[in-house]
């Protein structure tokens, strides 16, 4: 799991606009602004366009296109707010929640979250800085992320503006789980048992399971990732040593602290 905040200090200077767009694709959207005067630039066309531009950005750096994810735009807008108010930009304020308890309040889900923060003149503007801050130029061009959200607030006859980026985290059963790990298990020659019952309770205790009433397994490991694409080489290395021939794999809710990121949790018992 990855947090990645930076920020663009460039120029700030009354509230005049809010902007937050909530659904995708974004041109067809009905956006949810509030207009605090009539003088305010087409806050709607500049999001649009820093959208646009940060996904023609990825295509020419042979990177997959952004969707848009309408809970970090809600989670963009309460921060960009927060900056328009404050005036000096910042990732975090006294009193305010972290970027990753800030998206999951408003919904989000994810196992790699990152953020953009500005203050410019213009949409053009806003993206240009953060292609020419190499770290605001990684979150916005990193092959982890998958969608974003990105607000807008004008003030002081500036745009504050904060884009949030984020990796999907697929929504899998614990059966599910439970065979994408069997197949990478069973690659090493190993067995699965077909009955998950003991790995299931060793998931969801901390119990070493020498004293349960069925077989104790010779070793035995729990994890908990957002990556169910490899094991943990702790296991890869047990499983290498031949001195296995079966395994029982459960899977059960993950342990967090309600900060957003999403996580499978796993055991594996080897016998």
């Amino acid at each position: 799991m990855r947090i990645l905040g930076r920020s663009v200090f460039l120029f700030w200077v009354g509230m005049v606009t809010v902007f937050a767009a909530t659904a995708q694709p974004l041109l067809a959207a009905q956006p949810q602004y509030q207009q605090y005067g009539a003088d305010g630039p087409d806050l709607r066309g500049a999001v649009e366009q820093i959208f646009a531009l940060g996904n023609q950005a990825r295509a020419q750096a042979g990177v997959a296109s952004l969707a848009w994810d309408p809970a970090l735009a809600a989670a963009a807008l309460r921060h960009c707010r927060m900056m328009a108010a404050t005036g000096p930009i910042s990732h975090q304020y006294r009193g305010e929640l972290d970027l990753s308890s800030r998206a999951a309040q408003a919904g989000a889900r994810f196992g790699v979250i990152e953020e953009n923060v500005a203050v410019a003149h213009s949409a053009v503007a806003v993206h240009q800085a953060w292609m020419q801050s190499p770290g605001h130029r990684q979150n916005l061009l990193s092959p982890e992320v998958d969608r974003v959200g990105i607000a807008l607030v004008y003030a002081r006859g500036v745009l504050y503006a904060v884009a949030d980026y984020s990796a999907g985290i697929e929504n899998l059963s614990p059966a599910q789980v439970e065979t994408r790990v069997a197949v990478l298990v069973r690659a090493s020659g190993v067995s699965i048992l077909a009955d998950p019952a003991m790995a299931r309770a060793a998931c969801t205790s901390d119990d070493n399971l020498r004293r349960s009433r069925g077989a104790p397994p010779a070793w035995m490991i729990r994890w908990q990732n957002t990556d169910l694409s490899h094991l943990p080489q702790d296991l890869v290395k047990q499983l290498a040593s031949g001195n296995y021939r079966k395994a029982a794999i459960g899977s059960c809710p993950a342990q967090g602290d309600g900060s957003g990121f999403t996580a499978y949790r796993v055991a594996v018992l080897l016998y």
